[in-house]
Order: structure tokens, then sequence, then C-alpha cells
């Protein structure tokens, strides 16, 4: 996941600290800094732009998700569908959100998983750690929900863009939205269309379209909850069933929530 947050060296602690980040990379530049944390066995990419100013309207948000895949087939992906590249690095691009439904989409070829990741300073924690040795019992990215206008429109460009399929509708009273979730790799996005008035369409007019959570698998959601709760986060109503999230004013600005997966 790629992230964009304020007061980088404060939030940077926060995330080691209250969720036991596995500092990977160090990746200061010219314009912002920058650091590679994993978390759950899902590894976040935080970006702290040094004139926040320029992010002010949205504040700290999910900017996109990045994917491995290889240039090629992925450069003629993007094209076939009409997505731009905002920023080349060869080995890796990233797409413009205005294409993506407010997702900047960055694919690269190459991986910071494995003991043989070659372009990390520490190598991923590995699923056993996270599961069997953290007090939260974390079990790996359920996913990541995803604000949109148009469900229907957002869903064919999943399906055209990553060959996604749809695995479930369903409605989200609490947020007044209807939800549809499409499988990419091991994870499911959920698409969330306000349908009227109420806490998401509030969002919405705010920050526009784009992702709005990510979502860690826990084993056992009583201990993981505990567990949050002893580090003095707040604990507020999951997305999805079988989930809860900690309060983003207390975590930078950002929603992570945590759903049952075994």
């Amino acid at each position: 996941m790629n992230a964009v947050v304020d007061n980088y060296q404060d939030a940077v602690k926060h995330f080691i600290d209250v969720y036991d980040g596995n500092m990977m990379l160090d990746l200061p530049g010219p314009n912002w800094n920058a650091c590679l944390i994993e978390i759950g066995g899902v590894i976040t990419e935080f970006f702290g732009p040094f004139n926040f100013m320029l992010n002010t309207r949205n504040g700290a948000h999910w900017l996109g998700v990045e994917y491995e895949a290889p240039m090629k087939e992925s450069r003629a992906a993007v094209a076939a569908n009409n997505v731009r590249i905002y920023r080349d690095l060869e080995v890796a691009f990233h797409t413009d959100p205005a294409d993506g439904f407010g997702v900047d989409y960055e694919l690269y070829e190459g991986t910071f998983f494995g003991a043989d990741a070659p372009n990390v300073q520490a190598h991923d924690r590995g699923a056993d750690f996270w599961r069997n040795q953290h007090p939260a019992g974390m079990t790996g990215p359920v996913g990541y929900t995803h604000v949109v206008a148009d469900l229907d429109a957002a869903g064919t460009f999943l399906e055209n863009l990553f060959g996604s399929k749809r695995v479930y509708d369903a409605d989200r009273p609490a947020l007044a939205a209807r939800a549809r979730g499409y499988a990419i790799s091991d994870h499911v996005v959920e698409l969330l269309e306000p349908t009227g008035p109420g806490p998401l369409l509030t969002e919405m007019m705010r920050t526009g379209e784009g992702i709005r959570s990510l979502v860690i698998g826990v084993a056992d959601l009583d201990k993981a909850r505990a567990h949050f709760s002893s580090k003095g986060l707040p604990i507020i109503a999951g997305t999805l069933p079988d989930s809860f999230a900690i309060d983003p004013e207390a975590n930078f600005g950002l929603l992570f929530e945590f759903a049952l997966k075994t």
C-alpha cells in the first residue's frame, strides 16, 4: 500500500511502536521522505512530503496500491485501458489517479518479500511471526476498501485492467452504501458507493474517490481487539462483517481495519 502522511517522523514512530511495524527500507528523496514498513504481512510505503500544504485538502490518505507485475504486460494493459503513467521509474511506474477512480496503481517488476529480496534493509518477518508470535495474531492482507461514485463503472474498470472477478454484492447500511467485492490476486477490493446521505457520502464529498481503508486479517477478533485497545487505540466499527477498525484520528489520519481471516 502507498500512503501520504503529515508529521512524517511522528507517524513512522507511531506505526513502528504501536503496531510493532517492521522498518524494511528508508527512502529519503528530494521532495519527500519515505519508507517501507511491514505490518501484519502488508508492506506500506509511507510518504511525507516536505510541503504538506499541497496535500492539506485531503490530509493524510491512502494514495494507492502496489502490485508485483512484469513491465511489458503492465504497460500494455494500462495503455489498452487509457490509463496514463505519471511517474515512470523503468522497473516500476505509477498511474494517474484521475484514470483509476482516485487510485494510483503502482506496478513493480520485482519484490520486497522473501529472504532473497534485494532492495530492502530488513526482510519481511513472514506469516508465522505475524500470526503466531505477534499478540494481535494477524493473518495477512484481506484487501482494501475503495470509495467510488459509480459501482458499475469502477467494477468494469477492475475487470478490464486486472481480470478481476466479482465475488459478492452487499449492503453497508451503517455507511449508507452498497458494496461489491472484486478478487485481485490474493485479496479482495471492496468497492463502496454511497446510496444517499450518510457517512460515506460525507467522506466522498470531502476527499473524492479513492482508497478508504486497508483491511488486515486476524485469527481471533476478540484477541486482536483487546491487544490494540491495550495500546490505547480507540476501536470503531469496521466496514466488513466480523471486523473492527482503528479510529483514524488516533492513527495519523489513516483507516486501518481488521477482519476475521483464519
